[in-house]
């Protein structure tokens, strides 16, 4: 896989700016509470992200972290 990104469901307060903030909207609110009661966020579809990382920039709660294909790998 070339770009992913990792969920902390136990993080998550279900606020959606990572959603929002996804230009190949590739993540929804899920429908799996954690142990808080929120419904953390879940990826639909990992072979779309680009790694733009901004899902991770814009979460106050650093739920989020993205993963890159090196270049020339």
């Amino acid at each position: 896989m070339k770009n992913f990104v990792t969920i902390n469901t136990e993080r998550c307060k279900s606020c959606g700016l990572c959603v929002h903030a996804c230009p190949k909207k590739i993540l929804s609110i899920g429908e799996t509470a954690n142990s808080k009661g929120y419904y953390s966020v879940e990826v639909k579809d990992q072979s779309a992200c680009i790694g733009c990382a901004f899902c991770a920039l814009i979460c106050p709660d650093l739920v989020l972290e993205v993963y890159r294909e090196e270049k020339g790998e």
